[in-house]
């Protein structure tokens, strides 16, 4: 496949799955965003458009250094895009809504500041693994970028791989290897939120055994020993911008 064959059919992808995350309510009106990564840059999509019905023709192509080549206006979260990028290199695609009962769960209380949910089930440690919490700056911010690449690195000294992060009060970003692989890990990561909260944020986590299980058979990530990361704090809010 060519690399022009190969940025259509991710434009396609991306449409899509934006069409199916709006169809399911796990985004509304214009909120949310979604990026994949390009041999020559990226493509992300267009500032306050709707996901539900993208045309694979006017999503923002962006160059490796951040300036626009085509398209629509980039969405104003492409620096942090571009920073998940830089410190996930295994990330082809980032993904970012506004599930409701992710932000509901932020505005309630979370688990733990590096660990919005507990390890409920082994689908969520499988499937997500731990979720940090950043502290809420305005959209498009971009000390959130500098926030998120702190976390990043933080859990990988500690042998965790992060695959998603959660904005205070504005929704989660996770990334996978495709859109349609982003999709199903953020499908998994709102349905644990709600289970949770159905249960009156009662629920208790999978113990160190079965976690160390998990690790063992499916190579998941969590934190190590019991599992609970306590008051561990994988960001500084006062990190500065760029």
């Amino acid at each position: 496949m060519t690399t022009h064959a190969t940025e259509n059919a991710l434009r396609e992808q991306v449409c899509a799955v934006g069409a199916s995350l709006f169809q399911r309510r796990l985004v509304h009106a214009t909120a949310g965003n979604l990026s994949v990564r390009l041999p020559d840059g990226y493509l992300i999509t267009p500032t306050d458009a709707c996901l539900g019905s993208l045309d694979p023709a006017r999503l923002a192509k962006v160059g490796p250094d951040g300036v626009q080549l085509s398209g629509d206006r980039a969405s104003k979260t492409l620096v942090l895009h571009r920073r998940i990028y830089a410190a996930a290199p295994q990330a082809g695609c980032v993904l970012h809504t506004h599930s409701t009962h992710l932000v509901a769960l932020t505005l309630q209380g979370v688990w733990r500041p590096a660990a919005i949910l507990p390890p409920l089930t082994p689908y969520s440690v499988m499937k997500v693994g731990p979720v940090p919490l950043i502290p809420y700056h305005r959209p498009g911010d971009p000390r959130v970028g500098d926030l998120v690449a702190q976390a990043i690195t933080r859990a990988a000294a500690q042998g965790v791989t992060l695959q998603a992060v959660m904005l205070d009060r504005l929704g989660p970003n996770v990334w996978a290897d495709t859109p349609a692989a982003a999709m199903a890990r953020l499908d998994e990561l709102e349905e644990t939120a709600q289970l949770w909260l159905l249960g009156g944020r009662a629920g208790t986590g999978l113990d160190a055994a079965a976690l160390d299980e998990l690790r063992q058979a499916f190579g998941a990530h969590w934190w190590p020993g019991s599992g609970d990361p306590g008051a561990l704090d994988l960001c500084d809010a006062t990190t500065p911008a760029d």
